[in-house]
């Protein structure tokens, strides 16, 4: 598996008892990891037994610190240089379990780095198996670039996953990747201008959203568009139809990173043959359990595979869609 995560940063979880705006809080536990979608996604894949090899820019400023961190994980990483400092993702988890994101901005890439980054993963990809596009671009990339990394992939004969921020995304759609895998929140800030970010959605009416963005990301080019929204579900739709599948019930600690943790499994599915809802229930199940770890990406695929048994799909009526 190549992960192209070119928006790299480090992830600091910070737990704290409550998060009060224009207060001094202060913190119960700290955690720092090599973070960035892409990282969660590797950290995911190799716990399912996969090979994972991130690929993404580093800057020379701090670059060592994230290498590190990396590479106890036992991680794989293919790096472009840039200047700059690392960006960072402050993760407040509060006691009752409600998580605050802050995602800083990452260091600027020019087109002279990108094409270095665009022949990485030429290099790279002949033999992965998989390609997974995932997390934001950084500043000064392409917004077409996740669309010329698809484009890539098959040219190889790669099947190429996407999970990506709505602009990123949406311009990676006309070269058909195989598999998307947005959030709903994302998904309807493609499709209907959405402007806000949930962590998890809630809402009666989740699971006819969540079919009806997948419906409109399949229509816009996806092969299998999945849209995943937190503890409810995720809805999928590929040319032979359109499904709901509930998630089931876990201990959350802490979902960050569990859209990554689906996109791992997904694209290991994937490329062994599963079925497309077999697919999604992989995803879905290595999501679920990503839950109930302390750090993003992390999971027990014992626990993986258990709750694997218990999703189910429904199958969506075409009449109420187009309600």
């Amino acid at each position: 598996m190549l992960i192209a995560a070119p928006n790299l940063c480090l992830d600091i979880t910070i737990a704290i008892p409550r998060l009060v705006p224009g207060s001094v809080s202060r913190a119960t536990g700290t955690d720092t990891s090599a973070g960035g979608k892409g990282v969660n996604v590797a950290r995911a894949a190799r716990t399912l037994g996969g090979r994972p090899v991130v690929a993404g820019f580093l800057p020379r400023a701090d670059g060592s610190r994230f290498t590190r961190l990396l590479d106890a994980e036992g991680l794989a990483l293919r790096k472009v240089d840039v200047d700059g400092v690392l960006r960072i993702a402050s993760i407040l988890v509060e006691d009752d379990r409600r998580v605050t994101v802050i995602n800083g901005r990452g260091a600027d890439v020019d087109s002279t780095r990108w094409h270095r980054f665009t022949s990485l993963i030429v290099d790279a990809v002949a033999g992965a198996g998989v390609l997974v596009c995932s997390g934001s671009l950084p500043p000064g990339a392409p917004v077409d670039g996740y669309a010329q990394l698809v484009e890539i992939g098959h040219r190889g004969d790669v099947p190429v996953v996407v999970d990506a921020a709505p602009a990123a995304l949406a311009a990676a759609l006309g070269a058909q990747p195989d598999l998307v895998s947005p959030n709903l929140s994302e998904a309807e800030g493609l499709l209907f201008g959405r402007v806000d970010e949930q962590v998890d959605e809630v809402g009666e009416d989740i699971p006819l959203r969540a079919v009806r963005a997948a419906v409109g990301l399949h229509a816009a080019g996806a092969v299998r568009a999945v849209v995943t929204a937190g503890s409810a579900g995720a809805a999928l739709c590929t040319t032979t139809g359109a499904w709901w599948l509930a998630a089931r019930p876990v201990d959350l600690v802490n979902p960050i990173g569990a859209g990554d943790c689906f996109a791992a499994a997904a694209a290991l599915a994937l490329v062994a043959g599963a079925k497309d809802i077999d697919v999604v229930r992989r995803g879905m199940a290595a999501a679920s359990a990503s839950c109930e770890q302390p750090t993003a990406g992390r999971l027990d695929p014992a626990r993986a595979a258990e709750l694997f048994e218990k999703i189910t799909a429904q199958t969506m009526d075409p009449t109420v869609l187009a309600g």
